[in-house]
């Protein structure tokens, strides 16, 4: 029977009868798991002996349910459970790429995974193309060594969403695999395996956990996919720790609920900022004056919380305007309860010049926000009284 995701949150992935009858599932904490006598590590090792790992480098119980549950969110056939969200994309990278291998990568992708492609990657005689975030801009980036196509929907901080049926189809055509990083999307929103796309990675620090109190990553494909980047977590070492797994698995069973808050206010309150008259532009898929909003519509059943916006002033007037928030945190990240609010320009490129900052597209007088769970009416109140401080 077909579940929906508010159930598979609660019960995904979960065994129902758990270790000494216990209704959550249980954090262990052993790095070693024994066994039993000689002939049955024969057996293990054979196949010919189902059990757990024999060592916590390459598994954890507590882990494997997080990670079953994350894959049914997903829609995948298995997930990869890792420390951050960074590791995952580069654990998956380094498990995907060898030297003389071409990728594309879209010019808004998240910046760290820009840095590593560009910087350490091509150390190693990797080498890539950055591109519009497009399909059109993707296909013509494509050379015969392409193998693989990175992107994110929707992207940060502009919140550009690619159409993933279309971009399935041209890899597919082309014989690429395609990994899309959905962190700002969530499964909730969008299920990028379900349009074709090969592994879906996310941070989830962010709206996964859920609480701001968590760091973990993960990557979700099918079974063979995943389990060749688990053999190089193996080596590299990148795991979450069981109670990083628990913790996880504990903020997932209100992800769907949270998530339709977090949806419903960050369509309003980017609704009275376009609105406002000390807002220049703002950029949510969910306004029709987004320019993916078209796709948008068509693939994503929500549009997130988090939302960008130009105010009609200088980097200081921004300053000024956030700094005259009583509600929202400046803080980077995003996906948690408390809203956060932040500048770009400072926050994120700081060591840039303006003038390095526009040709990176980054405003001066851009800010962006990651609604939380309080109040709409009280975030939009906040929010018009601190615009009136410009």
């Amino acid at each position: 029977m077909a579940r929906s995701i508010d159930t598979l949150s609660v019960h995904a992935g979960e065994p129902r009868d758990k270790a000494h009858d216990s209704l959550v599932t249980p954090i262990i904490l052993s790095t070693a798991y024994p066994f039993a006598n000689t002939d049955e590590l024969h057996r293990y090792f054979r196949g010919e002996h189902q059990r757990g790992e024999e060592y916590a480098r390459y598994g954890n119980p507590t882990q494997e349910v997080a990670e079953a549950k994350l894959a049914a969110l997903d829609a995948g056939e298995a997930a990869l459970l890792t420390s951050t969200g960074m590791s995952a994309i580069v654990t998956t990278l380094l498990a995907m790429v060898k030297p003389g291998m071409h990728l594309v990568i879209t010019a808004d992708s998240y910046r760290k995974t820009r840095v590593f492609v560009r910087e350490f990657l091509a150390k190693f005689g990797v080498e890539h193309t950055s591109c519009e975030p497009s399909v059109e801009g993707i296909a013509a980036a494509i050379t015969p060594k392409t193998r693989l196509i990175i992107t994110e929907s929707p992207t940060n901080p502009y919140l550009n969403c690619i159409d993933l049926a279309a971009l399935a189809a041209l890899a597919k055509q082309h014989r690429i695999k395609t990994m899309i990083d959905a962190t700002l999307a969530t499964p909730y929103n969008l299920q990028p395996l379900t349009h074709g796309i090969d592994l879906v990675v996310h941070s989830a620090t962010k709206y996964l956990g859920g609480h701001n109190d968590l760091m973990a990553g993960v990557v979700v494909g099918k079974s063979d996919l995943i389990q060749a980047i688990r053999e190089h977590q193996g080596m590299f070492g990148a795991l979450a720790s069981p109670f990083t797994a628990y913790m996880l698995i504990r903020g997932l069973k209100t992800f769907a609920v949270r998530m339709r808050h977090q949806n419903a206010s960050g369509q309003r309150i980017a609704e009275f900022l376009e609105a406002h008259p000390k807002v220049e532009r703002v950029w949510y898929p969910g306004l029709p004056s987004h320019p993916a909003h078209a796709i948008a519509i068509k693939q994503m059943r929500g549009f997130g919380s988090l939302i960008s916006f130009a105010i009609k002033g200088t980097l200081e007037d921004a300053s000024r305007m956030i700094d005259a928030c009583t509600i929202p945190y400046l803080a980077p990240s995003l996906g948690g309860p408390e809203s956060l609010i932040e500048q770009p320009a400072l926050m994120s490129y700081y060591d840039k010049t303006p003038a390095e900052r526009a040709a990176l597209g980054i405003r001066e007088n851009l800010i962006r926000m990651s609604v939380g769970l309080e109040s709409a009416d009280d975030l939009i109140a906040d929010l018009d009284q601190a615009l009136n401080h410009i």
